[in-house]
């Protein structure tokens, strides 16, 4: 029997069109944890270039996949930039 070949699943490549971010975003926001959120906004910024999106937010690229990684805990004006710089916003209800 030949041997199954898989690979990692990753979100990043399955989110293709803004609207897919936003409502990756948003499920990520109603589920209200902290590192759901944080690895959401990883995803996205990979999804969309994560080069690409240290450099709008200002921040090194390094720093930012540190910041975004399951065990980064960024500060909320680091989130702030990177929420911008993926061209999205937050909002309440």
């Amino acid at each position: 029997m030949a041997k199954t070949k898989t690979r990692r699943w990753d979100a990043a490549d399955h989110l293709k069109t803004n609207a897919d971010m936003t409502a990756y975003l948003e499920a990520a926001l109603q589920d209200g944890d902290a590192t759901v959120i944080t690895a959401a906004l990883g995803d996205i910024a990979r999804a969309k270039g994560m080069t690409r999106i240290a450099r709008s937010a200002g921040l090194g690229r390094e720093s930012l996949y540190k910041a975004l990684s399951p065990d980064g805990r960024p500060e909320f004006a680091t989130v702030l930039k990177v929420v911008r710089a993926l061209g999205l916003t937050l909002h309440a209800a």
